[in-house]
């Protein structure tokens, strides 16, 4: 049989199901597609690809899915560090956005991001921020998947003046890109200290509607749930479930801030969350109880947060960061096992976005979102279990392919849909920007 593509591999590790890892396995790709799974020498017999690639000392995973980005916001890494969060965002963040935001701030952020995210094996990202048409266009442009968030605040940006006009311009996009299979599109209000009760409902109303997801900031700092409780006489994950945020729909971010009735109400309610670790740690803002929350059947993804904040997208190292902090916090070594935050690094983020049928594991019938990590490098060696090879010893640097929808975005670390040499120029043409003009 003639296919488009036949990956061969020392491991695959598919994640569904849960903890196998196959040796010696070939996956089979036609046109965008998984057609087969299947060993390496039986693979060889019954197809005729018009591509081989052979990885004799690689791991073939998912693509990975940062569940949190804030992509443009890749420009600011490093301007503004070692800050609580609100000092952060009110004295440098803020103002620093309200000069520069702008398409080609977006456009250059973004390009540098997925430059990035794609090295490090990401195929898909989940963003919130501003000129998302712009992140869109850029997404498709390099074959990346991406969930755009349709953003709201109450207060005007270059953007948008206020709430209607976000929400207007939001659901203008997803109108566009309906048909366009690499971008979904998502409800994106940026947290309760920034969105007022009336577009919040909205948001309710549309989110039922068209059956898409909301993503928000959520019981990220102690101070967030103390403002909210003198604002509103509640904490915010009750006052967002009086509003009837509270569902299926739900990607509540960072969660550092969580009573154990509230964990019973996510799972209760089919709520996600996006786990970020590194940003949380950097910023002093808590620690997510992943392991309790998983333990309560709540739908556990990763993300990175944005990379002024984090100081990278390394979505593999935050797996790595995860998965020690969950065992530091459990005080229990056996907590969140490799193969558990593998998961949440794929799968996990893939149905966060609705997109678990699409992307998240190597199985037949879904996209071909797939990535190679070399193991041969002495720092892996020797290898007695490749998913916790990755997840404790393996680094983004030993990303060699990645391939998103059947096509490859990089090739022996090489980005073949984006020009690395003009996005270096263009990054440091704004570092000087921000460092002389701020």
């Amino acid at each position: 049989m003639i296919i488009d593509t036949l990956i061969t591999a020392r491991w695959i590790i598919p994640v569904e199901p849960d903890g196998v890892t196959l040796e010696h396995h070939a996956l089979a790709i036609d046109r965008g597609r998984i057609t087969d799974l299947l060993p390496t020498t039986e693979a060889l017999v019954r197809y005729q690809p018009r591509r081989i690639e052979r990885l004799e000392h690689h791991a073939l995973i998912p693509g990975l899915v940062n569940a949190h980005t804030h992509a443009a916001m890749t420009l600011l890494r490093g301007v503004a560090d070692d800050l609580p969060l609100m000092q952060w965002l009110q004295e440098h963040i803020w103002p620093l956005e309200q000069k520069w935001i702008g398409e080609a701030f977006v456009r250059d952020g973004v390009q540098l991001a997925m430059a990035e995210m794609i090295r490090g094996g990401v195929t898909c990202f989940n963003d919130m921020y501003f000129f998302p048409e712009v992140v869109a266009r850029e997404a498709v442009r390099a074959g990346m998947r991406a969930a755009v968030g349709m953003i709201v605040v109450d207060f005007p940006t270059a953007w948008a003046t206020d709430a209607d006009d976000y929400l207007r311009k939001g659901l203008a996009l997803r109108d566009d890109y309906r048909h366009e299979p690499l971008i979904a599109t998502v409800f994106a209000p940026h947290a309760p200290y920034t969105v007022s009760d009336e577009p919040l409902v909205r948001i309710r109303t549309w989110s039922e509607e068209l059956d898409c997801p909301v993503h928000i900031h959520l019981h990220e700092t102690a101070d967030e749930i103390h403002r909210s409780g003198r604002q509103y006489g509640m904490r915010p994950l009750k006052r967002l479930d009086q509003l009837g945020l509270v569902g299926p729909h739900l990607i509540g971010v960072h969660m550092t801030q969580l009573e154990d009735g509230e964990i019973a109400r996510l799972a209760e309610t089919g709520a996600s969350v996006v786990h970020c670790p590194e940003s949380n740690l950097k910023l002093a803002s808590g620690f997510c109880p992943a392991v309790k929350l998983l333990a309560a059947g709540v739908n556990v993804a990763l993300g990175t947060d944005g990379a002024a904040s984090n100081n990278d997208l390394d979505l593999l190292g935050e797996t790595r960061t995860a998965a020690l902090l969950a065992k530091a916090v459990a005080n229990d070594a056996a907590a969140l096992p490799a193969h558990q935050a593998l998961r949440m690094a794929t799968l996990n983020g893939a149905a966060a976005l609705g997109l678990g049928a699409e992307t998240g594991s190597l199985v037949v019938g879904k996209s071909a979102d797939v990535v190679a990590i070399g193991l041969e490098h002495i720092e892996s060696l020797p290898i007695y279990n490749p998913v916790s090879d990755l997840v404790y010893a393996a680094g983004r640097q030993q990303v060699t392919d990645v391939w998103v929808a059947g096509r490859q975005l990089l090739k022996k670390r090489e980005l073949l849909t984006l020009d690395a040499t003009e996005i270096r120029e263009k990054t440091l043409i704004w570092r000087d920007k921000l460092i002389h003009h701020s």
